[in-house]
């Protein structure tokens, strides 16, 4: 099969279209030809060489970590699923022909495979942020870097379950952030002042997604550590803050929950652009510039 792979540390440029023997699903895993995989900063801080200090990445290596497609492979003890399934999940390597799966959900009729191969890692990683950082219905969070597919993610499964959102972005995205049902606020100097303004009897809890150094101040504002958590600063912990970044024990359960969103118009993924696959360097490219709104997909149909 053909799959996307890279032998040395470095720009987009180190990405490469090989040719290697298709993976096969072991015991409860099932195998997908793939139509669609999402482009996630993970992916590049790998091959550009950021995580190595605390990584050990064995090359060659493969890209993604999530896909969606047709089940054309079982493993031992798989029940519930049928070959030629449509169906989204969690892999690894999922940059290729052909992915197996160690979590999925199947894909809502009405769900084009594009935005399926965006999803599980997006509903995984909101779903799993949320219920650690223990925020519940009827209370008010705030959302550092919102407009990512993440942020996105997390709006509108907050949103589902009666939370207020406030969210961060640049003033242009704002509009975007209000059609998920957030209430939008611009980052930098004076948060703090601008937040108060917007939720006078306070914030009880606060994600970071966008790793800007913000810690501290999300911990004075939500004024308890523990109730702030992020995804991509490593310091976290140090102030006393969450850090996660592994998948929880089920998440099929959360790429469920998405799906079912979605088909009652709860959930929606915007997808920035969709990438042909002899162009995977690109959309890492534009990953790496930070500033995409939603979610970037490669499209294998």
């Amino acid at each position: 099969m053909k799959a996307i792979q890279y032998t040395e540390f470095g720009g987009p440029d180190v990405l490469k279209m090989v040719e290697v023997d298709a993976p096969h699903a072991g015991p409860g895993e099932v195998r997908i030809a793939v139509r669609a995989a999402g482009i996630n900063p993970a992916d590049w801080k790998r091959f550009t060489g950021l995580f190595r200090d605390f990584m050990k990445i064995e090359l060659p290596a493969g890209v993604g970590f999530e896909a969606a497609g047709i089940v054309d492979e079982l493993g031992e003890g798989i029940t519930g699923i049928a070959l030629g399934d449509a169906v989204f999940g969690l892999a690894a390597d999922a940059m290729a022909e052909y992915a197996v799966l160690s979590s999925w959900a199947a894909k809502p009729d009405d769900m084009p495979f594009e935005v399926a191969g965006g999803l599980a890692v997006v509903a995984e990683t909101g779903t799993r942020a949320i219920d650690q950082v223990g925020v519940e219905a009827g209370q008010t969070l705030l959302v550092n870097g919102a407009a990512g597919g993440v942020g996105s993610a997390v709006i509108q499964l907050a949103r589902a379950r009666g939370i207020t959102v406030i969210g961060t972005a640049s003033e242009a995205k704002h509009d975007y952030l209000r059609g998920l049902g957030a209430i939008p606020t611009t980052y930098g100097p004076g948060l703090a002042d601008r937040v108060k303004r917007l939720a006078p009897d306070g914030v009880d809890a606060a994600l970071d997604l966008a790793g800007s150094g913000i810690i501290p101040e999300l911990i004075d504002i939500v004024g308890e550590p523990s109730r702030v958590l992020s995804i991509v600063d490593f310091s976290a912990p140090e102030h006393g803050a969450q850090f996660s970044t592994r998948p929880q024990d089920r998440p099929e359960r959360a790429l469920a929950e998405a799906a079912q969103l979605y088909s009652e118009g709860a959930f929606r993924l915007h997808l920035a652009k969709v990438f042909p696959f002899a162009q995977v360097g690109d959309a890492y490219a534009l990953s790496e510039e930070g500033h995409v709104t939603g979610k970037l997909v490669v499209s294998l149909a």
